[in-house]
């Protein structure tokens, strides 16, 4: 059975990159826009939803991290990201925001 998006809601964590970095290594992790509902963004992948998550790979909104991104989190293994389990992936959210 797959959970609703409210169920998804209440599994939303938050993880630290050096934990996350395994899933890279397996091909398992899915960033996902941070101005995106993370827990509509994992509903959509866990019912199969290839018309609107089609989309939102061609649009960028979701998709594999770049090397850019990879490098950057690797030199910060403390970095947090919202993180959620839509198996077999991982889906994450980088929603640092820099205030000074």
């Amino acid at each position: 059975m797959i959970p609703d998006k409210e169920e998804l809601a209440l599994t939303i964590d938050m993880a630290e990159w050096g934990w996350l970095r395994a899933h890279l290594e397996r091909d398992g992790l899915i960033l996902i826009a941070a101005d995106m509902d993370l827990a509509e963004a994992g509903w959509r992948i866990a019912t199969d939803d290839a018309d609107t998550v089609g989309g939102w790979i061609a649009s960028g909104k979701i998709g594999k991290p770049s090397a850019a991104q990879i490098a950057a989190w690797d030199g910060d293994k403390g970095r947090q990201f919202q993180m959620l389990i839509v198996s077999p992936y991982i889906l994450i959210q980088d929603k640092a925001l820099h205030i000074q």
